[in-house]
């Protein structure tokens, strides 16, 4: 974990962009294609922590990405080399274009400002998408990310951040995968080596502070 004046540094709403991963009503709503992964994000906190970013975010002017995941109703475009693919393209709930399984859930809100990117492809928000040259040319440094899963996409947006020169920042309790116990496993011995670690609570704190600064100016 960062200290609280690193976490600070890090945070300027000037260079720091959050981004949320997924967190869309077909894979985090009531009628997710993944419920176990629905349930543990509601019942962990996940996705209430989510927004409360979100609104911290607006608020101190940090700009809001929300990465989305669909695929066009004829399939085309989409990878079928894993078994990821081929098992999504079972599922009785299609992440389908334009359907509301790919608005983004409650109780995060979008706002006017927010940049809303959606891929067809892949297992990564950054790889071959939007958001790589949206971060550059907002003058984003450091990357806060939350959402889903912990399992494939949180630790591929991490790298691919890492990769890119990003500084990433893991919000601990705002990202959920399944089983319960392996996102802790994951956050300690993989995301720990390369991103910092914070929690809600010391993100908020962060951003609470740089609001007051702002203002006070």
């Amino acid at each position: 974990m960062a200290s609280r004046e690193q976490l600070g540094e890090l945070l300027d709403p000037r260079s720091t962009v959050l981004l949320t991963v997924e967190c869309q009503q077909g894979v985090v709503g009531p009628d997710s294609a993944l419920p176990e992964l629905a349930k543990e994000a509601r019942q962990s906190g996940t996705l209430a922590n989510v927004a409360r970013l979100v609104t911290a975010a607006h608020e101190s002017g940090v700009q809001v990405i929300h990465a989305i995941a669909e695929r066009r109703p004829d399939g085309r475009g989409a990878n079928h080399n894993a078994r990821l693919f081929r098992a999504a393209g079972r599922l009785p709930v299609q992440q389908l274009s334009g359907t509301t399984a790919v608005r983004v859930a409650a109780p995060i809100e979008v706002f006017e400002e927010d940049f809303v990117v959606r891929r067809l492809h892949g297992l990564s928000p950054i790889q071959g998408t939007d958001v790589d040259p949206l971060l550059r040319n907002l003058g984003c440094r450091t990357l806060v990310v939350t959402g889903v899963s912990a399992n494939v996409a949180i630790p591929n947006t991490v790298f691919d951040a890492v990769n890119r020169g990003y500084t990433a920042v893991v919000v601990t309790d705002a990202i959920a995968g399944v089983p319960s116990d392996y996102t802790p496993a994951m956050i300690r011995n993989t995301l720990a080596l390369v991103a910092t670690l914070a929690t809600t609570a010391e993100v908020l704190a962060c951003l609470t502070r740089a609001r007051s600064n702002r203002r006070s100016h």
